[in-house]
């Protein structure tokens, strides 16, 4: 079967070789690491080269057997199987179905953790590939289909990648890399606990400590692109319910009750309030979203209660903390007005994705090396979240963008993460690569 135009990959020997030699070229032009990191880099470059193809034929494996999260088994199970040919130490079942895998190298030296998260979402894919997923699962008590919708099959395959490349060049690491493959970073099903937070309980972040971590998300930016952000890059997110009881009785009699579908209309809109004229956004960017509302089962029943369920954004500590008083009082007063009872739940997600600035700094070089000058930019701040933040909490971590789009396909001009529609760009696989083992080398190096 031929791939469509965009699948198709670029094996032409000759254009490779030229990208490798650009590669060297661009690292003397970036300001020259030693000659044995030097050397390393250009061995990475080679290595990312020679590996391309089965990145993506494990991308493309994963992507057609997407599981959701902590029910990774079969994904958990190659990448553990994979670790374990290249010589690796591997620890399964951390937070159910994480793997961790240890390298060391052959010269004494620091620890730095490389982190890809390996859940799939409930969407049911609707690109026209010959890998798509066709597969249905369980959540929440509902059949739903299941796709790699946020990308997280390149960050597996690109890690499954990295390691392999520094494992081939574990006698010249002057230090460990520990590979930290997660689940449930989307968040674990209802009623169980999972990612990030619980990999850090269960010790993933010990014996051997990392001195930095680093991760990567695939995106809809051009393709082969890499972002960074230093400090704040994407917001803190907390879950909201907000439970409203009333008193059911006929529709043709709302005065023989409590309507709490009236009551909650009002409180969505009134936390809508909150952000746009209660709060400082000049100083930081703060959203309410209500994602969804149920309540009733006929058109001439008032039923006896509403649940609201949605997402709170933040960047802010003192402005979240604000933001959640003010919720939690506006939706229990505005019930009380009306003779209901409002019950407000939130549950934190993740805090903030904040890039160490001094870890950011010196990484930067790194990722202009691994994409070329021109394809490495500052982005602004993302109000989207990432349970990656707990692991820098512990300890100095920088989490940067790979752009995914088709050739010729311009930032936001894509499907976004978490649609149905979400499709990377196979080629820009290599980039993603090259970044994460040159960031794990370079590190330990000292560089730039």
């Amino acid at each position: 079967m031929a791939l469509p135009r965009n699948l198709r990959l670029h094996r032409d020997p000759h254009a490779r070789l030229l990208a490798t030699l650009f590669l060297t070229l661009a690292s003397s032009a970036l300001g020259a690491p030693g000659s044995d990191a030097q050397a390393g880099r250009e061995r990475i470059a080679e290595a990312a080269t020679a590996i391309e193809p089965k990145v993506i034929e494990w991308r493309r494996d994963i992507h057609q057997n997407p599981e959701l999260g902590n029910r990774e088994h079969r994904t958990a199970k190659k990448v553990a199987d994979h670790l374990r040919s290249l010589g690796i130490e591997v620890t399964s079942g951390v937070a159910h179905t994480g793997v961790v895998g240890v390298l060391r190298g052959g010269k004494p030296g620091p620890v730095v953790a490389l982190r890809a998260d390996m859940d799939a979402l409930p969407v049911t894919e609707q690109v026209d590939l010959p890998f798509a997923s066709h597969v249905t699962a369980e959540y929440a008590g509902q059949q739903v289909g299941v796709m790699h919708a946020c990308g997280h099959d390149n960050h597996v395959a690109i890690l499954m990648g990295a390691a392999e490349v520094l494992a081939a060049m574990r006698d010249e690491l002057p230090g460990t890399v520990k590979l930290i493959f997660q689940p449930a970073e989307e968040g674990p099903p209802p009623g169980e606990r999972g990612g990030a937070a619980l990999m850090i309980e269960e010790g993933v972040l010990e014996d051997p400590t990392p001195d930095a971590i680093f991760g990567l998300h695939v995106g809809p930016a051009p393709g082969g692109s890499l972002g960074y952000r230093a400090g704040g890059a994407m917001a803190a997110a907390d879950a909201l319910t907000i439970t409203v009881r009333g008193r059911q009785t006929h529709g043709s009699s709302p005065w023989a009750g409590v309507d709490p579908i009236i009551v909650s209309a009002q409180i969505m809109t009134a936390l809508q309030l909150i952000p746009s004229r209660q709060l400082d956004v000049t100083a930081a960017p703060a959203v309410v979203t209500i994602g969804s509302i149920h309540g009733g089962v006929r058109g001439n029943i008032i039923p006896d209660d509403v649940v609201l369920t949605g997402t709170i954004r933040t960047f802010d500590r003192e402005m979240r903390d604000d933001l959640l008083e003010r919720i939690e009082r506006t939706a229990e007063k505005i019930a009380e007005s009306a003779g209901a009872t409002a019950e407000v739940t939130i549950t934190p997600y993740a805090p903030v994705t904040y890039n160490d600035p001094e870890l950011t700094r010196r990484m930067i070089p790194t990722l202009e090396w691994a994409a070329g000058p021109d394809q490495v930019a500052e982005q602004p701040r993302i109000m989207g979240s990432e349970d990656f933040s707990y692991f820098q909490e512990k300890v100095p971590g920088f989490y940067f963008w790979l752009g995914v789009n088709e050739e010729g396909v311009g930032l936001g001009e894509a499907a976004p993460n978490h649609s149905p529609y979400f499709f990377a760009n196979e080629d820009a696989l290599i980039v993603g690569l090259r970044a994460m083992a040159g960031v794990a080398w370079d590190y330990l190096n000292g560089l730039p």
